[in-house]
């Protein structure tokens, strides 16, 4: 079984950390990355595979945020439902960001492998759940998905979403076969290594102090020494510090926060009957199983920094609400790190003046999107791939400061608060169609117990009994025969 979150709950290793090394001597390299994330390491990587030299500078350690610290999926799609891109860009353009999120994806899927980073055990499938029932709005949206964009995807209707997930809160299911879980510090680390061996240079412990764009040839200060390059990449989040702070304001920091259980035997496997991550689509929830009988559960968020720990219990209170036959589950470990999210939904790619390049504003995005991003950047810089223009219409909005904060933290309470409604409201017009059913069962039982057919089918208002037409008279035929007998005898009573 997947041991993803274990390593990832239990907080980084320091010991296994083999860029210990701060940048001490001054340098000259094609390409500096700043941010050790996903994202960074991933343009790293492929520049170096490339040809090209590559230096990153991380102020931190590896991986130490939100890169090492999330649940491990990797699946097609970005923070904005693809309806609203479409919207936005146009189908043509859409199918291609799509195509670009499926490249992404696979990129994860080909790393992630036990040949390349020991120990990753990736196991396959995600299914996406509704709090309501909309039947019609999953066929439109596996339409959307299979045909359009050439996805892999199965609709599940309620019994079968409800025969793996054993609770009466969600209702029709997209699965997605070809999505992929992993151990997410072990893939942050494991990437970092990959890099290396590429001819990377990484250095922890060295935030930038600051940033000369001019020239052909930008020049960054560190603490303790200079490096020049052609090409820069800011990769650092929220955390790219004062030089970049424009840069930094245009992302909404959302610190999102999960908890492990301690192992819970046999009744997990009872009560979740599905290998694979589950998310439900308004994006409250995120969980999965993690080595056999433990249960990863996401969900919690905020928009300030908080200790991980107070939020043990509010995962425990949601794992209740959902699967009531857990009861109070034992928590063994939260943690929690900061996620940028762009006011548009969509991430940051692309080239912000000539040599100067951003990967960001991967909240809420997934794994795969930070691998595409790595990959699309490192081929424009060597290979002049120019796809990257595809993200333009997305541009860089100011997220609002502190005021965007406290906005963003009422706009997710009432969203929440909404979805809760919804779910609550759809659950109740399943019972009393149930109910209803039961009624009509037990009447007709009754009914046939009675020997009685039931009430009586009355007759539609609008029909009206109309008097048959007089027949007419042939040969052989006494029109009217009772009424000529009648009067005969009369006539005959008169004589």
């Amino acid at each position: 079984m997947s041991e993803t979150s274990t390593s990832a709950a239990d907080g980084p290793d320091e010991a296994a950390s083999p860029f210990r090394n701060r940048m001490a001597f001054d340098l000259d390299v094609d390409i500096c990355v700043v941010g050790a994330g996903l994202a960074g390491l991933t343009v790293a990587r492929e520049a170096a595979r490339l040809g090209a030299s590559v230096a990153v500078l991380e102020g931190r350690q590896v991986g130490w945020n939100a890169s090492g610290h999330h649940l491990g999926t990797a699946m097609p799609g970005f923070g904005l439902p693809i309806s609203d891109v479409v919207e936005r860009v146009g189908l043509d353009d859409a199918r291609e960001l799509w195509a670009l999120s499926k490249q992404g994806a696979d990129y994860v899927r080909a790393t992630a492998t036990e040949e390349l980073i020991p120990g990753i055990n990736p196991s396959d499938g995600a299914l996406e759940v509704s709090n309501v029932d909309v039947g019609e709005a999953l066929i439109s949206r596996l339409q959307m998905l299979g045909e359009e964009l050439a996805t892999e995807v199965e609709g599940w209707q309620v019994d079968r979403v409800r025969s793996v997930l054993r609770t009466g809160r969600y209702f029709h299911g997209i699965y997605y076969p070809r999505a992929l879980q992993i151990d997410g510090r072990k893939y942050v680390h494991g990437l970092a290594a990959l890099a290396t061996r590429a001819g990377v240079r990484i250095f922890e412990e060295t935030p930038v102090v600051s940033i000369d764009f001019s020239g052909i040839r930008k020049r960054i200060v560190t603490p303790s020494a200079r490096l020049r390059a052609n090409h820069i990449v800011l990769a650092g989040n929220i955390h790219l510090g004062a030089p970049l702070k424009r840069l930094s304001d245009t992302l909404l920091p959302v610190w999102r926060y999960a908890a492990l259980t301690e192992p819970l035997g046999e009744r997990l496997a009872e009560t979740i009957a599905f290998s694979g991550s589950v998310a439900d689509s308004d994006g409250i929830d995120h969980f999965r199983i993690v080595d056999g009988d433990r249960l990863l559960w996401s969900s919690p968020e905020t928009t300030w920094a908080a200790r991980p720990k107070r939020f043990g219990a509010a995962v425990q209170r949601r794992i209740a609400t959902v699967f009531p036959q857990l009861g109070k589950v034992p928590i063994a470990d939260v943690f929690g790190g900061a996620v940028g999210v762009t006011v548009h939904g969509m991430p940051q790619i692309g080239q912000l003046r000539r040599g100067l390049w951003v990967a960001s504003g991967f909240g809420r995005q997934g794994l795969g999107t930070s691998a595409l991003a790595g990959q699309l950047i490192a081929r424009s810089i060597l290979w002049g791939d120019d796809r990257w223009r595809l993200f333009s219409p997305f541009e860089l909005v100011w997220a609002g400061g502190t005021t965007g904060r406290v906005a963003g933290h009422f706009v997710s309470l009432w969203a929440r608060g909404a979805s809760s409604a919804a779910g609550v409201l759809a659950r109740y017009r399943e019972g009393a169609r149930a109910r209803e059913r039961v009624r009509e069962a037990r009447l007709a039982e009754a009914n046939l117990k009675a020997g009685t057919r039931g009430p009586a089918l009355r007759r539609p208002p609008s029909a009206t009994v109309r008097p048959a037409p007089p027949r007419q008279a042939g040969d052989g035929d006494a029109p009217h025969s009772h009424a000529s007998q009648e009067s005969e005898r009369v006539s005959d009573r008169r004589m």
